[in-house]
């Protein structure tokens, strides 16, 4: 037999007679629980800031580099 409409499908629903045990466990499906994953480790400083730090770094060790090379031309010079 084809249902048609929703009140044959209601009437389907109420043949069936729900069954719970008495003993034993009972198991419920369908349901959303939350799933613990692998933390994901975050790098404590981002990839903008660690390359900011190299350039300032970089600049540093030029201007480092500058003065000690202004340093030495006047001994040189004498």
């Amino acid at each position: 037999k084809k249902l048609s409409n929703n009140s044959d499908m209601a009437e389907m629903k109420s043949m069936f007679r729900e069954v719970l045990p008495k003993q034993g466990q009972l198991s419920v499906e369908d349901i959303t629980t939350m799933v613990l994953c692998k933390p994901k480790l975050l790098p404590l400083k981002s990839l903008t800031l660690e390359k900011l730090e190299k350039m300032q770094q970089a600049a540093q060790d030029t201007i480092r580099q500058q003065e000690m090379a202004e340093k030495e031309q006047p001994q040189i010079s004498h």
